[in-house]
């Protein structure tokens, strides 16, 4: 069912939640040729911030590119991505394994097709190269 399994960086940008931000971000983003390989997303209760979390093909290029277009918010982290058989059972196999080392997952958010490719899973953890090294 793990297809693969590896440490990536997540490009993370807080921004103003209204209406179009996403929109365009991933403008931006595909004008530069830079795809999003996976996202996800969130309002900050009572803030009027969001969070948008997000691994590319190029995130050096995908950073400059929100940096030089007033996204000034943005980082990288180190996370986890795994490519899993899109299955039933995929995802319990994984998060078994990781709860077996003590290891609590902070948070979590995938992409999955029905064509057969593989569902890629991101991965925060409290221990990314112990998570990493179980699921190896």
């Amino acid at each position: 069912m793990l297809k693969s399994v590896g440490l990536a960086k997540e490009v993370s940008v807080n921004v103003i939640n209204k209406i179009g931000v996403l929109a365009d971000m991933a403008k931006l983003l595909t004008d530069n040729k830079v795809n999003i390989e996976a996202v996800a997303g969130y309002g900050k209760d009572n803030t009027g911030e969001a969070e948008i979390k997000m691994v590319t093909n190029d995130n050096v290029k995908a950073v400059a590119v929100l940096k030089k277009n007033n996204y000034t918010a943005v980082k990288e982290k180190d996370v986890l991505m795994v490519e899993l058989t899109n299955k039933p059972g995929a995802l319990k196999v994984i998060t078994e394994k990781i709860a077996s080392g003590g290891i609590d997952i902070r948070y979590i958010y995938g992409t999955a097709c029905s064509g057969g490719c593989p569902a890629k899973i991101v991965l925060s953890t409290t221990n990314d190269t112990e998570a990493l090294s179980l699921l190896k």
